[in-house]
């Protein structure tokens, strides 16, 4: 791998330049979670478990920040992309990585064309396949642009921003229990394994955490000098995705602990239009639309990077493949119907995917000719081992259980 362009970016960085690539980072992970799945898996979590599922978020935070710190860490002192880690800790693990990467990315964006579709459907009345289309064209233009990573940096920022303050408007209008809710974030009535395992795969899972990641190292961030910068990035991501993820939940709450029930064709609309009317429908469709945008966007776009491991002409015309792959994920939801089943089968698919590149971290972690004279903090590797074996029993069992209900 050359590194003389993230040297010389390094050296040129502002603090400044530094904070808005940061943010940019922080929030182009934070939009790839809070996708329709997000929304979606928020809301049916929330009317089964009520209140306890609060402690199924804390629990889900946790492990967030630890899987998180370790991969972004090791991206920057290694200066090398996930691929490009697992290819240094074994000769062709990279090529197993990338395409598990890329396949769950794959299923994770029809599910996000999907839940833009359900937004447009929501916002205009449009058939929900209509909207799908509309929602990958936008993105199509996106990568169009000359300075299309510049163009994705602000519309992650701006929409993220938007979608927070909308639902916190909805939070408050549906009055939820809130002493309830803080109680059960630490006494649980019930546990569910399936609700954790999709929640982690949904925010960190597969493409997800290297969207940051990557993108830090794109910009220069990267080297042991730079290690504070990347860990308070890769915990700003997990706050930004985890306020929307409680703001979301306490609204959701406040709709069913009155008594009311979710429409399971479209649960999330439900809690908007009963919370707050027609105006709250519409808002609901309007979040979900950019949720749908920005979450095509970072799975475009991470997905490809890990694309260009397998030829170099890849990287040369990494615009047209990311186009490429935001049309054949839009082409295949036209074939799929089920978009709830849809969205909730892609957040456990992609938690799978977390113990395989979570592993190889770990393991690059220790190699002196893969991270220098770097001491990862043995706490840490600990932390990621118990996360890389949690995840792979509760991945197993989500998906043994999901799988039968898709046919």
């Amino acid at each position: 791998m050359n590194q003389n362009p993230i040297d010389e970016q390094q050296g040129k960085m502002t603090a400044k330049q530094r904070l808005s690539a940061t943010m940019g980072a922080a929030f182009l992970m934070a939009t790839s979670a809070i996708g329709p799945g997000f929304l979606t898996q928020t809301a049916v979590f929330t009317e089964q478990l009520l209140a306890s599922f609060a402690f199924i978020i804390l629990a889900s935070i946790i492990l967030d920040i630890g899987a998180q710190m370790n991969i972004w860490r090791i991206i920057a002192v290694s200066k090398m992309r996930g691929q490009e880690i697992a290819n240094a800790v074994l000769p062709g693990l990279g090529y197993v990585v990338a395409f598990f990467i890329v396949l769950g990315g794959l299923a994770f964006n029809i599910g996000n064309v999907a839940g833009g579709g359900l937004g447009v459907n929501a916002l205009m009345g449009l058939d929900p396949r209509i909207g799908a289309v509309m929602t990958g064209v936008i993105c199509i233009v996106i990568f169009t642009l000359k300075e299309a990573n510049v163009a994705m940096d602000k519309i992650v920022r701006y929409l993220g921003a938007v979608m927070i303050l909308l639902t916190l408007y909805v939070m408050f209008v549906s009055n939820p229990p809130y002493a309830e809710a803080a109680i059960r974030t630490v006494a649980p009535l019930e546990i569910d394994f399936l609700a954790l395992i999709t929640v982690v795969g949904g925010t960190v899972g597969g493409y997800i955490t290297f969207a940051g990641g990557h993108r830090l190292l794109e910009a220069g961030i990267s080297g042991k000098e730079n290690i504070r910068h990347v860990t308070n990035t890769a915990i700003s991501g997990i706050v930004v995705a985890s306020i929307m993820r409680f703001i979301l939940f306490l609204a959701v709450l406040g709709v069913v602990s009155a008594g009311f029930a979710l429409n399971a064709e479209n649960p999330t609309a439900s809690v908007f239009q009963i919370a707050a009317g027609e105006v709250g429908y519409r808002i609901f469709g309007l979040v979900l639309w950019f949720a749908g945008i920005t979450s095509v966007i970072g799975a475009a776009y991470t997905s490809v990077s890990f694309l260009t491991t397998f030829h170099k002409s890849i990287e040369k015309n990494k615009n047209y493949w990311t186009i490429g792959f935001i049309v054949f994920s839009t082409a295949v939801f036209a074939f799929i119907g089920r978009p709830v089943t849809l969205l909730i089968l892609a957040g456990a698919f992609n938690g799978l995917i977390l113990p395989l590149t979570l592993s190889c971290v770990l393991l690059a972690a220790h190699r002196s000719r893969i991270v220098g004279d770097y001491k990862h903090p043995i706490w840490m590797t600990i932390f990621g081992a118990i996360i890389v074996i949690l995840t792979t029993y509760l991945g197993i069992h989500t998906l043994t259980q999901m799988i039968p209900q898709l046919f």
